[in-house]
């Protein structure tokens, strides 16, 4: 009798040990708070970067959304310049030729070069470099649709390298113009473009620098610089920001091999506005010139004259008879204002200049043996000119 009540109370002992077993093991697995019981965890706190306003990388860390908007607008610029006449009147002579042929006149029969340029406007306006079709007799325009189209120049600006061209067609993808301060040193950029000729390329880097000036490149300089590959052939092409918006024109880049070296050049949005707008409406670029060679104010210089800073520009020359001569400019001067706006260096007088109109009257503002002059200049119209190139090389 005992052993079937001990039996009896080891099945309850068993069943009830069971059950509190499988509810504290539903408790654990649902609601280990309940216990004050926790897995282990790593102590470990994550800042998530925030997407970077501008110029950084898309949402989906990849460029593929800016290339393929702005790949449609970048075109390749073909240009053939064509055989001139001989260069001496015996190589027209059809007997002597047929005895020396060439061989007297090494000059090639025929000259060919390759750019890049972008759509600037759906009724076929397209901006490249002023050098990619300078000296051409034809040019022909590949559209990324596969279309060859023939193209004319509209106008050309050399001091600042950029042409605008025409072709015969609508309805093209046109560009868009990123904000003029809307670039950041550090931002991502692309460079699109038709580097060696083969074919639409693009590349990524960031901008290195803003406002590069005295390179020796173009008359009136305000770089970007950028790290992004261009190559010969990219002259002309797209400098873009991780949106797909045109923050530059490529125009040149800094080279001992001839290939990209992460040193390249681009026009900024905001200058290839203003030259671009200015070419469609007059086929033009009118700028202000006054007749005067200057040179930066050293501290040198300026305690040499005597003065409290080295603001302001140093005459060196006058043309004889121009504008700044007829005003009673004289070499020696000190240029420190140009219609009561300030001259920090010869880089910004130029640009002061540049912007006056022509046959208007200016002020200018020197010092002259510790005085003070104002003196009115009757504005000239700025000849075209060509700055040398000083070791950097267009692309």
């Amino acid at each position: 009798m005992n052993l079937i009540k001990m039996h009896k109370l080891w099945l309850l002992f068993a069943q009830s040990t069971t059950v509190a077993l499988g509810v504290l093991f539903i408790i654990l697995l649902f609601r280990p708070d309940v216990l004050h019981w926790q897995p282990q965890q790593h102590n470990l706190t994550i800042q998530q970067a925030q997407q970077p306003v501008g110029g950084g990388l898309p949402g989906t860390d990849s460029f593929a959304p800016a290339a393929q908007k702005v790949i449609p607008s970048v075109v390749n610029v073909f240009t053939q310049q064509k055989a001139r006449s001989p260069s001496h009147p015996a190589l027209q002579d059809p007997i002597f030729r047929y005895f020396f042929g060439d061989r007297l006149d090494p000059r090639p029969r025929q000259a060919s070069n390759l750019g890049s340029g972008v759509i600037v406007t759906a009724n076929g306006y397209i901006l490249t470099n002023h050098h990619v079709v300078e000296a051409a007799d034809e040019i022909q325009i590949a559209l990324a649709d596969g279309r060859t189209l023939p193209a004319r120049v509209v106008g050309a600006d050399p001091d600042t390298d950029l042409a605008v061209l025409k072709i015969e067609a609508s309805g093209l993808p046109a560009i868009t113009f990123a904000q003029p301060d809307s670039v950041k040193v550090g931002d991502w950029v692309l460079a699109v473009g038709n580097p060696f000729g083969v074919g639409q390329t693009v590349t990524a880097g960031i901008i290195s620098a803003l406002g590069r000036t005295q390179l020796g490149i173009n008359t009136f300089e305000n770089f970007i610089q950028t790290d992004a590959a261009i190559n010969p052939g990219n002259s002309g092409g797209a400098l873009v920001d991780s949106a797909g918006n045109l923050v530059g024109v490529n125009s040149a880049i800094y080279t001992r091999t001839g290939g990209s070296q992460g040193i390249g050049f681009a026009i900024p949005v905001s200058l290839v506005r203003q030259v671009m707008e200015q070419i469609i409406k007059e086929g033009s670029v009118t700028r202000g010139w006054v007749g005067i060679e200057v040179q930066d104010l050293t501290p040198e210089l300026a305690e040499s004259f005597n003065l409290k800073s080295a603001e302001g520009a140093l005459i060196a020359g006058v043309l004889k008879g121009g504008p700044a001569d007829a005003g009673g400019i004289r070499p020696g001067d000190i240029l420190l204002a140009v219609n009561g706006n300030p001259v920090n260096d010869s880089a910004s007088l130029l640009n002061l200049i540049a912007a006056l109109k022509p046959g208007a009257d200016a002020q200018l503002m020197v010092a002259r043996k510790q005085q003070s002059l104002d003196l009115r200049v009757k504005v000239g119209r700025r000849p075209v000119q060509r700055t040398p190139d000083a070791g950097l090389e267009p692309e």
